[in-house]
């Protein structure tokens, strides 16, 4: 599955993911062919992007893309009934947590694989959904109690419940760029989120916790309260390393990064800004190079990533699709760069 901007289309695309209208009504549903006169009827209806099928991709997500719509229905219709201090509907969240553990469990030999996490569009539903799935990964393979994996899944569906208590525009815009004031209102969600249920008792102390100090850092360069290391809870640490990643790849109070940007980026402050065990945890299963990814190689052809190699996040197995003259090949070669090591991904391509 490849994201395309609509300018980039030709024609005769395969949708990947069905569009939907605001209230999940399908536009078109997935696997439909793209004509042109469907592309100008997305583009008048201000959709920017789609997903399309990339041939010959090998694509691994956590959680499978049915079982997450119905989570992120479930998850978006209890969060947006709430209001401040009426909680009682949010307990439903606790069941979707359990869901999303059950069916990462479901998955045959799912500690063993590498999946393909893709940047996206900053859906903060969507966004939650996903945290909660690769803080469970995390911490399944991590080896944590089974209340604590819990805990942790519930908290990040609840982490950001504090921006639905501000007015700010953060998809794609930089904490770094954001005025002064409209920065400090930023810094305030996660006291805003704590502050709606910290008198629940259905909510666990832990949760609690990671609503507050989901954004905080080892080092104290976090917010709000610019805590240490010894001061943030492990649960809380493992929401930190997978809601930066997360926030990096849908562009949340930043620009929006690609995949092997975001897993730079965690590889540079380990044990800096985040737990070392934690990252190794998390990159453990996170291909640097999702399924259908256009890269460069070293030996300047353009290739497709087919399929992950377990262990080797950053050695995928490749279809070279143009050489280094930028010819299109006629023929089919495939490249498995565990076992070719003479070759590796220079750069990934937009």
């Amino acid at each position: 599955m490849k994201r395309m901007k609509l300018s980039e289309l030709t024609g005769n695309e395969i949708l990947a993911q069905s569009l939907m209208t605001w209230d999940y009504q399908i536009i078109l549903p997935e696997g439909v062919v793209l004509k042109k006169e469907y592309i100008s009827k997305i583009e008048e209806m201000g959709i920017l992007e789609v997903y399309v099928k990339e041939d010959q991709a090998n694509e691994i997500a956590i959680l499978k893309n049915d079982i997450e719509k119905t989570i992120k229905r479930k998850v978006k219709s209890i969060l947006e009934r709430h209001t401040y201090q009426n909680n009682k509907e949010l307990q439903g969240l606790t069941q979707a947590a359990d869901e999303i553990i059950t069916n990462i469990l479901d998955e045959k030999e799912v500690i063993e694989k590498v999946f393909d996490i893709r940047e996206r569009s900053a859906d903060i539903y969507e966004h939650s959904i996903s945290l909660s799935s690769m803080a469970i990964l995390t911490a399944l393979r991590l080896k944590l109690d089974k209340s604590v994996i819990h805990d942790i899944g519930v908290g990040c569906l609840l982490h950001d419940i504090g921006l639905r208590y501000t007015t700010l525009d953060y998809e794609g815009k930089s904490m770094e760029d954001m005025k002064p004031e409209a920065l400090a209102e930023y810094k305030k969600h996660p006291v805003y989120g704590y502050t709606s249920v910290k008198d629940e008792d259905w909510i666990s102390d832990e949760v609690k916790k990671i609503i507050l100090y989901h954004h905080e850092r080892l080092d104290g360069s976090g917010f709000p309260l610019k805590l240490k290391e010894a001061e943030i809870p492990f649960s809380c640490q493992i929401v930190a390393v997978c809601d930066a990643f997360d926030e990096m790849i849908c562009g949340i109070a930043q620009r929006r990064s690609k995949v092997y940007e975001a897993v730079e980026y965690l590889k540079s402050f380990k044990n800096v800004k985040y737990n070392g065990k934690i990252v190794d945890a998390f990159l453990s299963f996170t291909a640097v190079y999702p399924a259908g990814s256009h890269v460069l190689t070293s030996d300047g052809e353009e290739a497709i990533v087919v399929s992950q190699n377990k262990d080797f996040q950053d050695r995928p197995v490749i279809r070279i699709i143009r050489d280094k003259n930028g010819q299109k090949l006629k023929e089919e070669k495939i490249l498995d760069l565990v076992k070719v090591l003479n070759v590796y991904i220079e750069k990934g391509l937009e």
